[in-house]
């Protein structure tokens, strides 16, 4: 009779997971693997019509790749956006959370959808917003620089200010989400260690260290990690912003792939960009769960 009502258990397991499986073994092991398989051929657009142009070539698209000064300058680029980007997302994040919890905000509901709105708001409205506020002669930024006598500075066009104004407005579009789960987590902690940390004179910076942090870790390292995955994938902001530009300054690892692939047609090329992304966001997550490990113990 178990062995009937194990075997029960798993055909209804498979009845309902089964659809889920089978989409998602068709729509992402089957074109990973195939992408896979096709970063090791010279695969272009002639190809797509008619696969016998499709050569094996090995390891000849990495070799490239290595050897690619776009390559590095794009790998460059992209560590310097999460680098910079990620801890001010998550300190940002972290700020307005704690100010959302805290019982002396007014009106917590109001602006809690207030700084989740830019998640939620497509990225074409936000680069039309932010380019006129980044406009070298007509933009808000400026005016305001203006009333300091600061010369206007061209953000958007000047290889210095081109990634960190891509910085800013990333940071601004996505505090939101990670504040969201900062809030979820600060929540969670008893309320009788604060006021046992009080009694005992621990000023706020004491509470903040010493039982905020630590009872908020397993929540930070999910938001780091999702912050460093999201980053490395850092693509729409210059896509729309920049084009990459000026004189490469702003060319994401994942905006060379676009264009390699999509407007030249080197496939193959491009999906060794792409597993060579994979590698790099791979060890940066394993870096980051071992120092989280050893932490700790």
């Amino acid at each position: 009779m178990s062995a009937i009502r194990s075997s029960t258990h798993w055909g209804s397991v498979f009845l309902f997971l089964g659809p889920a499986l089978g989409a998602i073994g068709v729509f992402f092991f089957i074109p990973v693997i195939a992408a896979f398989f096709m970063s090791f051929t010279d695969f272009d657009i002639y190809s797509l019509g008619n696969w016998d142009f499709a050569r094996f070539v090995g390891f000849a698209n990495y070799q490239k790749l290595m050897e690619n000064p776009v390559f590095w300058q794009a790998l460059k680029n992209t560590f310097y956006f999460v680098l910079v980007g990620g801890p001010l997302s998550i300190a940002v994040s972290l700020m307005a959370a704690m100010m959302l919890n805290s019982p002396l905000t007014k009106l917590r509901s109001m602006f809690r959808v207030v700084y989740f709105l830019p998640v939620v708001t497509t990225l074409v409205a936000v680069a039309v917003i932010w380019r006129y506020i980044y406009h070298p002669k007509f933009g808000l930024l400026n005016y305001g620089l203006s009333f300091l006598d600061i010369s206007p500075v061209d953000w958007l066009g000047d290889p210095f200010w081109a990634m960190p104004s891509l910085i800013i407005m990333a940071v601004w579009k996505n505090f939101g989400y990670n504040m969201i789960i900062f809030i979820a987590g600060l929540q969670n902690i008893p309320k009788d260690l604060y006021e046992s940390a009080m009694l005992e004179g621990a000023n706020p910076w004491q509470q903040f260290r010493y039982i905020t942090l630590p009872m908020l870790a397993p929540t930070t390292v999910f938001i780091t990690l999702m912050t460093i995955i999201g980053y490395f994938q850092f693509f729409a902001e210059p896509y729309v912003m920049t084009q990459g530009g000026p004189l490469n300054e702003t060319l994401s690892i994942v905006l060379y792939m676009y264009q390699e692939g999509f407007r030249w047609w080197n496939m193959g090329f491009s999906a060794a960009i792409a597993f060579v992304l994979f590698i790099i966001i791979f060890i940066a997550t394993a870096i980051q769960l071992r120092l989280q490990k050893e932490g700790s113990h």
